[in-house]
């Protein structure tokens, strides 16, 4: 059953990027949010491809930018905010992949590997 105007669904990056984002809170600008992914996944993540999925979600209006003033101790950043827009786009991606997962089960693949 296909909801009638769904949120956008988010790709897997982009999830993990928002949720980040949500995470690190009233910090999270690219090295925090690079740092978090890190942090969780395990994996090494290029700034860059955070940044560029950061603009892509500013793009559109899933988060909001603004940009910090420096401090006598610490440089001017660009802090990420979460929109309501990004928030349903994030509760929709985790609906749906809840509902892929419904039913499936992996025990008898795992058994052969």
């Amino acid at each position: 059953m296909k909801p009638e105007s769904p949120a956008e669904v988010l790709g897997s990056f982009e999830e993990q990027v928002m949720l980040a984002v949500v995470r690190t809170g009233d910090g999270a600008y690219g090295m925090t949010v690079r740092r978090e992914l890190e942090g969780v996944t395990g994996r090494s993540v290029a700034i860059g491809s955070v940044y560029i999925t950061l603009d892509r979600l500013e793009a559109k209006a899933l988060v909001t930018s603004e940009r910090t003033v420096a401090g006598a101790d610490s440089p001017s950043r660009r802090v990420f905010r979460i929109t309501p827009a990004g928030a349903q786009a994030l509760a929709e991606t985790r609906s749906v992949r809840e509902r892929m997962w419904e039913g499936v089960s992996l025990r008898s693949l795992l058994r052969h590997a």
